[in-house]
């Protein structure tokens, strides 16, 4: 193989490692929402909790997120009978939308 095809081989191999080595972040990054979740804290944390507690009517807050991708902030409580319930919550700490599951995993609509 001559010189310039060579370097243009070896160019083409530089490319497509950096695509891939690029779609294998972006694949690990995107596959893992907990890792980009950010936390309640402080006085909102005290105020998502009242009123996603108040929604739910019992439980215990055991997770929370600013942000998320449906609301503002995110609570999730955990029932008494162990299911989970995610409250979507407006900046104002209204209740935009809330969904359970049997199962313990919040993703069915109530």
């Amino acid at each position: 193989m001559n010189r310039k095809a060579k370097g243009a081989v070896l160019a083409v191999a530089a490319v497509a490692a950096v695509g891939a080595g690029t779609g294998i972040a972006t694949a690990v990054s995107a596959g893992d929402d907990d890792a980009a979740e950010t936390p309640i804290t402080g006085t909102p944390l005290e105020r998502a909790s009242a009123a996603a507690l108040e929604h739910t009517g019992e439980g215990r807050v055991t997770e929370t997120e600013v942000g998320d991708e449906e609301s503002y902030y995110e609570v999730e409580v955990t029932l008494a009978n162990g299911r989970e319930t995610d409250v979507q919550l407006d900046e104002g700490f209204n209740v935009v939308s809330a969904s359970a599951d049997a199962n313990g995993d919040a993703d069915d609509d109530e």
